[in-house]
């Protein structure tokens, strides 16, 4: 771990990191695997039967969904990035290395919602803000309101 961030190098590596969260916070998880360029969504271009990217390796999309409140989902993409959906707010491109002391914020009540922007506070005084538009302020959200 540098930083507070953990070493995720693969997506299989982060796979195993939210496994460990969910059972840290005892809740349930659900794990879509997309293997190969054919599978995989920023692979669009890869031709009909295709499997590799053209340096020979074999990308690995996942995407995993949490059970229980709040409603959290995360793609984690072969790049290296994230989209972590939280009751509906989008994370986009946040860090594969962030993504679970974000989760970890989250589902240990860190999260906040402050002027129409859902918080969530990492260690070292990073945080990651978005916009919640008023129609999805759902009861979860209402509750995190500063």
């Amino acid at each position: 771990m540098i930083g507070g961030m953990e070493q995720l190098p693969t997506t299989q590596s982060a796979v195993t990191a939210l496994r460990a969260i969910a059972a840290e916070y005892a809740l349930e998880i659900e794990v879509t695997d997309d293997i190969g360029a054919d599978q995989t969504s920023r692979r669009s271009a890869a031709g009909v039967g295709v499997t590799t990217d053209a340096d020979g390796s074999l990308p690995h999309e996942a995407f995993v969904e949490f059970g229980g409140v709040p409603r959290v989902s995360v793609r984690l993409f072969p790049e290296g990035d994230a989209l972590i959906t939280v009751e509906d707010v989008e994370f986009p491109d946040t860090p594969r290395e962030d993504v679970p002391a974000f989760l970890r914020s989250v589902f240990g009540g860190l999260s906040f919602v402050e002027g129409r922007r859902l918080t969530v506070p990492l260690p070292g005084d990073r945080t990651y803000r978005e916009l919640v538009p008023m129609l999805l302020l759902t009861p979860w959200l209402s509750g995190r309101v500063r």
